[in-house]
């Protein structure tokens, strides 16, 4: 047996830690602030909609975090996730650069989320939780979560924001066959939603509208906390199986990285695949360039300004230090959905401070493009999100192409698209626009952001 095949069946390949970036960071990252006092937070200002072990989490300088046996046991289904080389990819590209993708939609969810849904359902269970209210931008997380409180005998609430939640129908019955409720999001069902819809009535929503019904519904019942699927450091841990797992398959194939690419709205995919090659690069004092590639219509990292803010749109969230657009700015209805969020998480923007990590940003045409160039060559679909990781994989292919040198290129292949090909259909049709922010609009939305002393 070869040891490929070794590695794919052995449940001891599977990561019995998950790694903390913070560990190895020349710099500590700024601390999230309460937004009444501004003061940094402590334990109690979170317990009220996050368990104890995930705030401890959230704020660990520990480089290791032991991943506990049932977490481990339901990783299992699909774990360790297949790392592949797109040798048909190289060929259609007539590229020297040698292209890897580590392949998440193996999930029972078709993404990487469940690596942290699972984890948050769990801790949940531990501190008797009964109920959990969500946000989800495509369906990747709602969906992922609704597997997990399956499992976990979890009642889920999803809010999901609008314009994926009319585009996107089989996503959210695959989160009402795991159990859930979803709504969309802005709604009738609470405060902040109805602020919204008496402003806009037409709101298509956005993550930072439905983050917000989601918090508030969790503050203010003492049965249900809230989860996450982006963003908070707690997040971006649990993912960091997939590099992990990755920087062993690799040492397997006699290959390193010159470039990791991971598309990126909150940061979870690209954390994921990345922290662990940031730590290694910080640790060894490698040249690897990792890039962080968003949609143009949000261009988080690119655009926006590295400020304290909040992470919501009706300012329920403490603050954070991060790339924002400020949290009332609102992205046109782009087909990447779980990319339309306004904030980066502090982390990955604190590593963008740092100089760790790059950042680009694509229109979704182009996107589509390489998505489909990528299912003829390598007979996967991925999701929209995920085309932003392999067009920028496809660019830097071929230029190697053009310089005539050969780079190994890892990228993260978050999730299938077999729940958006309505999407592909309008890429087929040439209705999909390649849509920008209103200029005017961020700037008003930047004018908003909180002065904060601690700055």
């Amino acid at each position: 047996m070869s040891d490929s095949i070794k590695y794919l069946l052995s449940e001891d390949r599977i990561p019995k830690t998950w790694y903390n970036v913070v560990a190895d960071l020349p710099a500590p990252p700024p601390p999230g602030l309460h937004p009444g006092t501004g003061q940094p937070l402590g334990p109690d200002d979170l317990a009220p909609i996050f368990p104890m072990a995930l705030i401890g989490q959230e704020v660990t300088t520990d480089k290791e975090v032991e991943i506990p046996g049932p977490v481990r046991d339901i990783y299992r289904q699909w774990r360790p996730s297949p790392l592949f080389r797109a040798r048909r990819l190289e060929q259609v590209l007539d590229t020297p650069a040698k292209i890897y993708y580590k392949y998440e939609g193996v999930s029972p969810a078709g993404s990487h989320k469940p690596n942290t849904a699972v984890a948050q359902a769990f801790y949940n269970k531990e501190a008797g939780i009964k109920k959990l209210s969500t946000e989800t931008g495509a369906g990747q997380w709602g969906s992922s979560l609704a597997f997990a409180g399956a499992l976990f005998g979890i009642e889920v609430k999803v809010y999901m924001v609008k314009v994926s939640f009319n585009q996107k129908p089989y996503r959210r019955a695959l989160m009402q066959t795991y159990g859930a409720t979803c709504v969309a999001s802005p709604s009738m069902e609470t405060a902040s939603g109805r602020a919204i819809l008496e402003q806009d009535p037409n709101s298509p929503g956005s993550l930072g509208i439905a983050i917000s019904e989601a918090v508030e519904v969790a503050a203010t019942s003492a049965d249900t906390n809230y989860a996450l699927g982006s963003v908070l450091n707690h997040v971006l841990l649990h993912q960091t199986v997939i590099g992990q797992e990755a920087l062993e398959q690799l040492d397997m194939a006699g290959d390193y990285p010159d470039i990791v690419i991971g598309c990126a709205g909150g940061g979870s995919n690209f954390a994921g695949l990345a922290f662990p090659f940031v730590g290694k690069k910080v640790r060894e004092g490698l040249k690897t360039q990792i890039i962080a590639v968003e949609p143009a219509a949000c261009p988080t990292l690119t655009r926006g300004v590295y400020a304290y803010d909040f992470g919501d749109t009706a300012h329920l969230t403490p603050l954070v230090k991060m790339h924002t657009l400020g949290a009332s700015f609102m992205p046109p209805g782009f087909h990447a959905g779980g990319l339309r969020y306004h904030g980066m998480a502090p982390l990955v923007s604190h590593l963008k401070e740092l100089g760790l990590i790059d950042a680009r940003a694509v229109h979704q045409t182009a996107c589509f493009e390489a998505g489909v160039k990528f299912a003829r060559a390598e007979g996967i679909v991925p999701a929209p999100e995920s085309t932003h990781a392999v067009r920028v994989a496809v660019d830097e292919a071929l230029k190697c192409k053009e310089e005539g040198v050969s780079r190994t290129i890892l990228f993260n292949l978050s999730g299938h698209g077999h729940f958006d090909m309505a999407a592909y259909d309008d890429y087929f049709a040439g209705k999909l626009e390649d849509r920008d922010y209103d200029e005017a609009a961020l700037k008003a939305s930047l004018a908003e952001l909180p002065q904060i002393a601690a700055e």
